[in-house]
């Protein structure tokens, strides 16, 4: 497979092993394999963080190469949710949050695709983070969020002051899209703002409601349409 002995020792977290490789002056230390995956890169992705510390520790390892993918030690970590990894990689200089790999995804869309809000707190703590870059579909962070129905991220995302809750996002309005994926924890979020209009029709001319209704989301529809006060009395 092209696997260095130090790169499998990594990747299963053997850290007595590391070391014990380590102290070899004939080591090449950032040599990759097949995939172009550095021993860094295979520990950050497995969360080892011992590991990584050890590699971090070194001035031959490369704490930003990146694999034949595009992807960097950080994107890996972000990626599977490695909180203590991805602070350890981001206290090295050069660690960049906003760094795209070949699909167009950084290690800041990495950790919000797979709902790891501790990792995307981390992140968004970071002086040069860019919490609204769009992929190469045009979707934000917090689409991707709100479409994949991660509360707390998108919470936090709403936090900030340089997010835009009711743009438009691949033809379509966040809420419309949270709507058509039947999140409605999220739908009930974004219906709570004053910035959200919720009949702002999509570039198709369709409603928030249309989506719900088509996909016969029940809970969004009731948030979406409540009860008028007629029903309610005859009722």
């Amino acid at each position: 497979m092209g696997n260095t002995p130090l790169l499998w020792a990594a990747w299963n977290g053997h850290e007595a092993v590391v070391e014990l490789l380590l102290g070899r002056a004939d080591l090449d230390t950032d040599k990759p394999g097949k995939g172009g995956h550095t021993p860094l890169m295979v520990a950050a992705a497995m969360g080892h963080e011992g590991v990584v510390k050890m590699l971090l520790g070194r001035n031959d390892v490369n704490p930003n190469k990146l694999d034949h993918r595009g992807r960097t030690p950080l994107s890996w970590a972000a990626r599977s949710g490695h909180e203590g990894v991805v602070k350890m990689l981001l206290e090295r200089d050069g660690a960049n949050p906003n760094k795209p790999d070949e699909d167009s995804l950084t290690p800041f869309m990495c950790a919000v695709l797979n709902g790891h809000e501790g990792v995307v707190k981390a992140l968004l703590d970071q002086d040069n983070i860019d919490p609204d870059r769009t992929n190469k579909v045009g979707q934000t962070p917090l689409l991707m969020a709100a479409s994949r129905g991660h509360r707390g991220v998108v919470e936090m995302l709403l936090g900030r002051y340089d997010i835009n809750p009711d743009g438009f996002e691949i033809g379509q309005t966040l809420l419309a899209c949270a709507a058509a994926c039947g999140h409605a924890e999220v739908v009930e979020i974004l219906l709570g703002r004053t910035d959200v209009n919720p009949d702002k029709p999509d570039k198709y001319g369709r409603t928030t409601l249309s989506y719900a209704l088509a996909g016969g989301y029940a809970q969004v529809i009731a948030l979406l349409q409540p009860p008028t006060a007629a029903a309610i009395s005859t009722a």
